[in-house]
């Protein structure tokens, strides 16, 4: 098959949903060739996920999507905040688990970006376009059926669910961003951990023109209605006439989904908002499992899992789809340095040592979440609570590596922090601030994409020896001068020392990786700091 594939790509993406068409996006953004096939024969028609955080938004900002996906979400704008009632008709009892998700502001200081509102059936078709846009084969309507792998490359087949052709396929690399149900995970017999199934849920969308006057100028993400037997989490889509009610299922109890007939859902949802007569007019209903799992391993040789067939958490917080984004946009930059030469592919193995951890800590803080919640059919046990660090945005900014594709890294440093701070120790998100480059006002993190970056004062030995080094080893390193005298690149904004917010000394240098964490830092002047450099980015880069 080797020889004669029909196809050959660098990578081949199986999955085209949230993850897998975001993996599409960043490869691309690298100028990674790849091919998606996804069995299913457009993108999403259900709203499914939509909470996209502030660091998610944060990559899809630097990968030039985040206008379009603003626009894609206007529907939604500027809704925010978590309701818990017995019925929207009753509104003594309302309480408001989150009345905003940045009451005080703080997340300003942080991120140059804010979250966003955008049902999934509205972002997949946008990150569809802009992956194609650049290039991007992406096949929908096309299911792999087998695949195999040696130590140079993947072998696949795939089949047109359409014609019912068969194509081979040869990829370097494949990822697998298929699924909780993962066939790729199956096949490669990579076990996983955690507590397993939390609860089952029945999403059905309805349509009602008068449930928006029942609101009045009631706005909320989600409202969790506690009504005994009729209890649910209503969600808007367009907060005008389309809705998403999640009934609780309880197969265990041997409830079936042919049970969930559109009389009882339409009962349901009326006994829940609290109005006998409501115009419900059902559209679908699509099941769900919440779930907390995560795999023991995320590769098996040239294969790598992503998303939810790495890890499945719990739907509050919305953790479970930025968590798998922000493992596409991580594996992305390592593959595409393997495969221009810059990196040993032993690279690739901090994948796994990166993301793992996160996963693992992100998805007991979704389950606290839903405990905390009460989300509608979730019985947690009485023990279990939020704990430290549960927060939303400490969850979502402030994680850390603690090794990986990094010097200097604190392997007893937790991978999440009991508070939101600031960035830019090793193995952190670097740090925001806004800067002005030849008249543009931008932050520090739209200088990270596409290649590592050495941010060091003006006036200091650094820009030189990035240059050397970066000759030497063969590879793209861009270095910036901060500061507002004559050789500076980058003047930060209102004269902020940019040495604080990066915690360093005036002679001190932070390099930081295409994906923005800090990779390695010298809080000072060091001797022979070209020498440093090559010996840093060549452990980084796993090079021999």
């Amino acid at each position: 098959m080797e020889d004669n594939a029909d196809v050959r790509v660098p990578v081949l993406v199986v999955g085209g949903s949230l993850v897998g068409l975001s993996t599409s996006l960043f490869l691309s953004r690298h100028g990674v060739r790849h091919l998606l096939v996804e069995k299913h024969s457009g993108t999403s028609a259900h709203p499914r996920g939509r909470g996209i955080n502030a660091r998610t938004m944060e990559l899809f900002r630097t990968a030039g999507a985040e206008h379009a996906i603003r626009r894609a979400a206007s529907v939604l704008e500027g809704i925010q905040g978590i309701l818990q009632a017995r019925s929207l008709t009753d509104t003594a009892d309302h309480n408001w688990l989150i009345k905003s998700i940045d009451p005080s502001g703080a997340l300003a200081r942080f991120s140059p970006t804010q979250w966003c509102l955008c049902s999934q059936n509205n972002i997949e078709p946008v990150l569809a376009e802009q992956s194609r846009a650049q290039g991007a084969d992406i096949r929908f309507g096309n299911e792999l059926m087998s695949f195999d792998q040696d130590s140079t490359g993947v072998n696949a087949v795939v089949k047109n669910r359409t014609t019912g052709e068969h194509i081979t396929v040869r990829a370097d690399f494949l990822i697998a961003a298929d699924g909780p149900r993962s066939p790729v995970r199956e096949q490669l017999r990579i076990p996983q951990t955690g507590n397993g199934e939390l609860f089952h849920n029945v999403s059905v969308t309805f349509r009602s023109e008068r449930l928006v006057k029942v609101l009045g100028d009631l706005r909320f993400i989600v409202c969790y209605l506690m009504r005994p037997g009729a209890d649910g989490a209503l969600l808007p889509v367009d907060n005008d006439t389309q809705w998403v009610f999640h009934a609780p299922w309880h197969p265990d109890q041997g409830e079936t989904l042919e049970d969930f007939t559109d009389e009882r859902c339409v009962d349901q949802i009326r006994e829940a908002v609290g109005v006998p007569d409501l115009d419900v007019e059902i559209g679908g209903k699509a099941p769900w499992h919440a779930a907390e799992r995560v795999a023991e391993r995320y590769s098996s040789g040239r294969v790598f899992l992503a998303g939810d067939a790495a890890h499945e958490m719990s739907p509050t917080g919305a953790f479970g789809s930025n968590t798998g984004i922000q493992d596409a946009h991580n594996l992305a930059w390592k593959i595409a340095a393997v495969l221009d030469g810059s990196a040993g592919i032993e690279l690739l193995d901090t994948y796994q040592a990166e993301r793992l951890p996160v996963a693992r800590a992100t998805s007991e803080r979704a389950s606290a979440r839903s405990a905390e919640h009460s989300h509608p059919g979730y019985a947690p046990p009485p023990t279990m609570g939020g704990g430290p660090g549960s927060g939303v945005l400490t969850t979502a900014m402030a994680y850390c590596y603690t090794q990986g594709a990094l010097v200097g890294g604190d392997p007893a440093r937790p991978v999440i922090p009991e508070t939101l701070q600031s960035m830019g120790d090793t193995g952190t998100r670097a740090p925001h601030m806004w800067l002005t480059r030849a008249g543009e006002r931008i932050s520090t993190l739209d200088l990270y994409e596409r290649s590592f970056v050495l941010l060091s004062g003006a006036g200091t030995p650094w820009q030189a020896a990035a240059e050397q080094a970066a000759r030497q080893l063969g590879m793209r390193l861009d270095a910036y001068a901060i500061g507002s005298g004559p050789g500076a690149d980058l003047v930060p904004e209102g004269g902020a020392p940019w040495t604080e917010v990066h915690h360093l000394g005036a002679d001190g240098a932070v390099l930081v990786r295409p994906d923005g964490f800090v990779a390695w830092r010298s809080e000072g002047a060091v001797t022979d700091p070209a020498s440093v450099l090559r010996e840093v980015l060549s452990t980084v880069l796993r090079r021999a």
